[in-house]
């Protein structure tokens, strides 16, 4: 009896991650190195491991949403300690390597779909709204802040990773409505390295140290910081090459 045609005859795992390489799409300008060097080929093997089981993009999206969203709910709901944080810490890594896995198996299975990028971004957008709201749950139910004015930290995290995560993907859509066929120059090297703190994936690291406050909330008002002067000179430049774009 023959074997299914959507999987080669005698392809293992080493062959489909193979495959995945050399299909990797080009990277984004400026992309931070932990996607780049780290999640990218973590999720590539997810990728592969999904392929060989016979699973779509969309369950792969589902899974990585039911990894983020269970830390996401500890965050808010569990007392911090640092073995609660090194499980929410591992629980978002996973669900970001996951997240990079559905777009890789999409082209491997020969392309994905508009209700599949749907589905990608919408989940992205209430996770990174989420995350940051739960950081304020959580530290309000059971951390003792220096002072009450912090808990203004998670929220304006929320608005920063919002507001950026809407503006580059509104990017892209009136870049391609502009007709843009220029291959964007590949992301890697030094700035890779210099916008690591605006990095989601840099982020995830971050909690496994939340069950330690003394370490965890310094190290997170670092990182808004950061994301912050980011979007205050990132936003400015989006509007001047948007202005570019004929009407």
């Amino acid at each position: 009896m023959s074997r299914n045609a959507s999987v080669p005859a005698k392809e293992d795992f080493a062959g489909v991650v193979a495959r995945l390489a050399a299909a990797q799409k080009r990277r984004a300008p400026g992309s931070p190195a932990y996607s780049i060097y780290v999640n990218r080929p973590v999720g590539r093997r997810f990728a592969a491991a999904a392929y060989l089981a016979g699973l779509t993009p969309n369950a792969v999206t589902a899974i990585s949403a039911a990894f983020t969203f269970a830390a996401i709910a500890v965050i808010a709901l569990a007392p911090p300690t640092p073995l609660v944080g090194i499980g929410i810490g591992l629980l978002l890594m996973t669900g970001y390597a996951l997240d990079a896995a559905d777009g890789q198996l999409a082209r491997l299975r020969g392309g994905g779909s508009p209700a599949g990028e749907w589905l990608d971004h919408v989940v992205d957008a209430a996770k990174l709204s989420t995350l940051h709201l739960a950081v304020l749950v959580g530290w309000f139910r059971f951390v003792d802040l220096p002072s009450p004015a912090l808990l203004l930290v998670p929220l304006g995290f929320a608005i920063v990773a919002a507001v950026l995560f809407f503006a580059m993907i509104l990017n892209d859509f009136l870049r391609h409505r502009d007709g843009g066929t220029r291959a964007p120059p590949e992301g890697g090297g030094i700035r890779s390295i210099l916008v690591l703190p605006t990095d989601y994936g840099v982020l995830c690291i971050a909690f496994l140290a939340f069950g330690v406050p003394i370490v965890f909330v310094p190290l997170y008002g670092l990182l808004f910081a950061a994301n912050a002067a980011f979007a205050a000179l990132a936003l400015p430049k989006w509007f001047r090459e948007m202005s570019r774009i004929a009407p």
